[in-house]
């Protein structure tokens, strides 16, 4: 069986969608409806132009001028005011934290607030996952 590679261009384009999703999400309220929308349903569901025009009763070359444009409003909040590279940096102190934690072994008397803080930390990871 023939292991499937992702082009190094494949693989860009993914982590862009991505990172679009995730400022959509952080910024999305700042936008209009449809601006919103159309970006939503490019990035989040992989809709493509025409089937997003179809659905707005727009011309595809309408669809494209509002996803980009979105996109440049999108990372021109970002520089501004920086809430996706905050998150992302809390992201990674918190998965040293779990991991340091993982290395530490508790006394009778600490083990539960081991536990707890553990349980916070995970909990607070697997919220960006829902």
């Amino acid at each position: 069986m023939a292991k499937e590679t992702i082009s190094v261009t494949e693989k860009n384009a993914m982590e862009k969608k991505v990172t679009l999703s995730w400022l959509l999400a952080f910024y999305g309220e700042m936008l209009t409806e449809n601006q919103r929308e159309m970006a939503r349903l490019h990035w989040e569901e992989d809709f493509s132009l025409a089937e997003i025009a179809g659905q707005f009763s727009v011309s595809r070359q309408s669809v494209f001028d509002t996803v980009k444009s979105t996109e440049k409003q999108l990372a021109a909040l970002e520089e501004k005011l920086g809430l996706l590279s905050r998150f992302r940096e809390m992201e990674k102190g918190l998965r040293a934290c779990r991991t340091a934690l993982l290395q530490v072994r508790a006394t009778e008397e600490t083990e539960g607030h081991l536990d707890e803080a553990r349980r916070w930390i995970d909990e607070l990871l697997n919220q960006e996952e829902a």
